[in-house]
């Protein structure tokens, strides 16, 4: 099924006369896949690892970002399933997890010892660490060499599967100005942070083509195409 969606998404920028997906013929496509406020944050400040998402308006554990998640999983089934449907993932380290500087206790992430990804996932971090393998099937690889070198690594181990840039969004912000997104997939809560970590901080000008939306009771999930230009640009 991986593979289906990937080839749907390589025949939709054929057929719209957009160029395909960096890296040449065959390669994978990129998508970032992030829950926002209506102002456009995905986390407030302060982040602990007891509050994950910082100052978000409730008790800091995303419990307003993501209640469309946990709360209303059957209404939000398709888009729950599309986050985890990817052939390799990528994240940055404030998206993994709260420790900072140097490796210098246990830590592999937010979701437990069975993460719901199923895939390799590569976490962009200035201090090298060894692959962190978990159970069903997740595999926790540590990038030292920047955007580019980690969507590389996403690439070979996705073996021309869909890759998924999951956040947070100073990460989506690094990937979207380097022309590297074909698809920006965000869910849109309504209500507003005023602070925090904003997507599309630092980006230049996009072209987006809205592919679809759906609102439902507590989001609105909306997924536009990233139109790159012949050069390689957006």
């Amino acid at each position: 099924m991986r593979d289906t969606r990937a080839a749907e998404a390589t025949e939709a920028n054929e057929t719209s006369g957009a160029p395909g997906p960096p890296g040449g013929p065959g390669a994978a496509g990129v998508n970032c896949n992030i829950t926002v406020s209506l102002d456009g944050y995905s986390a407030g400040h302060h982040q602990t690892e007891e509050r994950p998402f910082g100052d978000d308006g409730g008790d800091g554990t995303g419990d307003r970002l993501h209640a469309w998640m946990f709360e209303t999983p059957d209404e939000n089934r398709a888009e729950v399933d599309e986050m985890t449907a990817a052939s390799a993932f990528i994240m940055g380290r404030n998206m993994f997890g709260p420790v900072r500087g140097d490796w210098d206790r246990p830590w592999n992430g937010w979701w437990g010892d069975d993460p719901p990804f199923h895939a390799p996932v590569f976490v962009l971090t200035h201090h090298a660490r060894e692959p962190q393998p978990m159970r069903g099937g997740t595999t926790y690889h540590f990038v030292t060499g920047g955007v580019e070198s980690a969507l590389a690594e996403a690439r070979a181990a996705a073996d021309g599967g869909e890759i998924s840039v999951l956040g947070g969004a100073t990460t989506i912000n690094q990937y979207l100005a380097a022309g590297l997104v074909d698809e920006l997939r965000l869910h849109i809560v309504p209500f507003t942070l005023g602070a925090g970590t904003r997507l599309f901080d630092g980006v230049p000008p996009l072209k987006l083509e809205q592919v679809k939306s759906r609102p439902a009771s507590g989001v609105t999930h909306v997924t536009y195409r990233v139109r790159r230009r012949a050069d390689g640009g957006t």
